[in-house]
């Protein structure tokens, strides 16, 4: 290893056990703190990653994620909003774990370890060189998703990497290396913690980014989102009255006979 695995370095904080619940609670928001800083710090490859997602989604292409445990999940929840929040199909973003769906709840023993899974996961997705594949680990050594990469890359795909251990097997192969460095966890070795809020964070601005990139918003407004609730639909009712100046009940009728708010402002605006 010629890696530092600062996810696995001892904690800055000791004698847990000993501290109340007040103290606990403080120290771990004190390395909360550190989170979003070390995030920006990977800006610049985010911005990379996303420009490169917004031309091949233009071509019809895909995002997947790839990872295990926390990570795979994290991936997978991502991939889950992007339907609901942007109006976009199941298939052009999509988490897939180590163990499957089941792993998705519970842990799916030595899962993680199967190099060679993670390619024909992918494959059961008809994966081209359009499509962009994400490894994401805070370890940086997760078998699944190293061999991952290195079969998308062999195939000519895209691939990023998303990690909190700079200099680590996945930060290598990846094209494009988002490493988050935010120190050791407050608990050691637990990445759910600093290491797996970075990795959100990192996720949430990938998608929105790239939905904002390619349309599915317009100005500050979720106006592709898919009307599956009462609070959904009264969000959408509200963003046409706002943009049409018209009142809730013909918003609502506009919103219902559309089913969209971009479709129901430009059947009014023509545009």
């Amino acid at each position: 290893m010629d890696y530092k695995k600062i996810t696995e370095m001892p904690s800055n904080h000791d004698h847990l056990e000993m501290m109340d619940t007040a103290t606990i609670l403080q120290k771990m928001n004190e390395e909360d703190e550190k989170i979003a800083a070390a995030v920006k710090k990977t800006i610049p490859q985010i911005t990379i990653l996303v420009d490169a997602l917004a031309t091949r989604f233009d071509q019809g292409g895909r995002l997947f994620y790839i990872g295990a445990g926390t990570s795979g999940r994290l991936g997978i929840l991502d991939a889950s909003e992007i339907p609901p929040t942007f109006g976009m199909p199941h298939e052009r973003v999509v988490g897939l774990i180590a163990g499957g769906d089941t792993a998705i709840r519970k842990a799916v023993e030595n899962a993680e370890d199967a190099m060679e899974q993670a390619w024909v996961d992918l494959k059961e997705h008809q994966i081209t060189e359009k499509d962009v594949v994400v490894g994401i680990a805070a370890s940086g050594s997760t078998p699944y998703v190293v061999g991952g990469l290195k079969a998308a890359k062999a195939n000519g795909i895209l691939t990023a990497a998303i990690t909190n251990n700079p200099g680590s097997p996945i930060a290598k192969i990846a094209d494009v290396p988002i490493e988050i460095n935010v120190g050791p966890e407050f608990l050691t070795g637990s990445t759910r913690m600093k290491s797996g809020t970075s990795q959100k964070l990192a996720l949430n601005m990938i998608s929105t980014a790239l939905m904002i990139k390619i349309g599915r918003v317009k100005g500050n407004k979720m106006v592709n989102m898919q009307m599956s609730n009462d609070k959904l639909v009264d969000r959408g009712t509200r963003y046409i009255m706002e943009d049409l100046g018209i009142g809730y009940a013909e918003a609502e009728k506009l919103l219902k006979k559309y089913g969209s708010v971009k479709l129901a402002v430009e059947s009014v605006k023509g545009n």
